[in-house]
């Protein structure tokens, strides 16, 4: 039996096999060259520890049963787009907006199926007090139903008001569904308060529940990051706040506390992401979409405004590249001026291409950020792309009075992107996002006043000084940045 291999010998053939099989995986999936890369770097470096993640979270599975029921969604869509289009809500008047706007517009329809209505009305809040105090007004004045879906709810101050407004609203009878993560809440999901909402008769639902056996069916780190607020079908909020009091959210992360800005809307709009909402419902629950349109009130929406909007929402087994692809139609539309807010910069090359591209051909690049953010990692991998920004010309602030967590782009004046993406993989390739597309002056006017007020708090990246820093910061910044599209 001298002929067999020694048991050691086959261990390692074994071994060799397994890495080369999963690399093979990696590179038949084509993802983007830099995430197969990071792939196979950490696969050939820590074989054990790169192959376990990449069966935990290197592909954006997410289930049978997820992907049948959000597959069930695009007939449901496109019924609710048929309703706004027979209301004559997607008739808009294009010339009165750059030509880059319908063009944006025809992209959103092709990959998303989510076309811009005309009708809708807006404020933009960017008072955390103001913003939470006005939404549990709009729930106290609740007939028929309130939705609601977030990526956090945390307890304290400001946010118990809004959990009352709920309470209340589902004791007189409105029909009140919350839709709340299961990762991004998990402090709040242990408190007490979600068993008071289901004692007051408020259907709460976790989304995207995590453990161990969820692992087989599905990537478990997929969230649920889009903050919406729909009330009676008639009134609208959206943005990157979460159902937090930055008086007491995480005041012990060193960051300072998180600034935010929201959107509240009447008008057209408020279908779309009524039907948004409705639709991440129904996935997680499996529930009839045409009874939750019927009793939530969206078809009995009508114009209220002059503003056209285009509501994109994102997310694994729903879009690919579709948000992708409508910020680089926005971005690479910039001819004069293009500021951007984000608390994560994280691109990948297509994204980085096109910020810098705008800059380098003479548009005005303003790009801010917290000085401070919650994740480490993220933080150095962020940083290592700032020598490319600045020499491209573009303008970084870091803002210094808490975590700035608005996300939003304004081009020329007349156009701009708000919502819930971050300017990151994560948020383009990995979570449940929803991103306002606002073709019109008069908001692109309210949001660079507001861009401009986080300006005015910042401190500028100074070429030269940042040149200047320490060859270890450097070091590690370029080290995460090879991770930087997993992270």
């Amino acid at each position: 039996m001298d002929w067999l291999p020694r048991p050691g010998t086959l261990l390692a053939i074994a071994h060799t096999l397994t890495i080369l099989t999963v690399l093979v995986r990696v590179i038949m999936k084509r993802p983007a060259t830099g995430v197969a890369l990071a792939w196979i770097l950490i696969v050939a470096l820590l074989p054990a520890a790169g192959i376990t993640l990449y069966l935990l979270i290197g592909e954006r599975r997410i289930g049978e049963r997820r992907a049948s029921r959000i597959a069930s969604l695009t007939k449901s869509f496109r019924e609710i787009g048929n309703a706004a289009i027979l209301q004559r809500l997607t008739d808009v008047q294009w010339d009165r907006h750059p030509p880059t706007a319908r063009g944006l517009d025809r992209l959103g329809r092709s990959t998303i199926g989510s076309p811009t209505v005309c009708g809708s009305r807006f404020e933009l809040i960017s008072d955390t007090q103001q913003c939470l105090s006005q939404l549990a007004s709009d729930i106290d004045a609740a007939q028929r139903s309130v939705l609601m879906e977030f990526y956090i709810w945390s307890a304290g101050g400001a946010a118990d008001d809004v959990l009352a407004a709920v309470m209340r609203a589902a004791q007189r009878g409105v029909r009140c569904r919350v839709l709340i993560d299961a990762l991004g809440a998990r402090p709040w999901w242990r408190t007490d308060q979600p068993a008071q909402l289901r004692a007051a008769g408020v259907e709460l639902q976790k989304a995207l529940p995590v453990g161990i056996f969820r692992t087989f069916v599905g990537r478990t780190d997929l969230r649920l990051h889009r903050k919406i607020a729909v009330i009676d079908g008639d009134v609208a909020w959206t943005g990157s706040m979460n159902l937090v009091d930055p008086r007491f959210f995480k005041q012990d992360s060193g960051v300072g506390e998180w600034v935010d800005a929201m959107m509240r809307i009447h008008g057209a709009a408020v279908a779309p992401l009524a039907g948004t909402m409705l639709g991440d419902w129904m996935v997680e629950t499996g529930d009839c979409i045409d009874r939750l349109v019927e009793d939530s009130g969206v078809r009995l929406i009508e114009p209220d405004g002059h503003v056209d909007m285009q509501v994109i929402p994102s997310g694994p087994g729903e879009t690919a590249d579709g948000l992708l692809q409508m910020l680089l139609g926005l971005i690479n539309s910039a001819q004069h001026e293009l500021i951007m807010t984000t608390p994560y910069f994280v691109p990948d090359d297509s994204l980085l291409h096109a910020v810098r591209g705008a800059a380098l051909r003479g548009v005005d690049v303003a790009l801010v950020m917290p000085e401070n953010v919650d994740s480490l990692l993220t933080r150095y991998a962020s940083r290592s792309y700032y020598d490319e920004l600045l020499d491209a010309g573009v303008q970084l602030y870091l803002y210094k009075d808490g975590l700035l967590h608005t996300k939003s782009i304004m081009v020329d004046g007349t156009m701009s992107m708000f919502g819930t993406v971050n300017l990151d993989m994560r948020s383009l390739w990995l979570n449940y996002e929803v991103a306002l597309f606002v073709y019109n002056a008069e908001f692109a006017t309210e949001l660079r006043a507001l861009q401009q007020s986080y300006i005015d708090d910042s401190d500028p990246v100074q070429p030269d000084e940042w040149a200047s820093r320490g060859y270890l910061s450097q070091f590690t910044e370029n080290t995460l940045r090879l991770v930087s599209p997993l992270l």
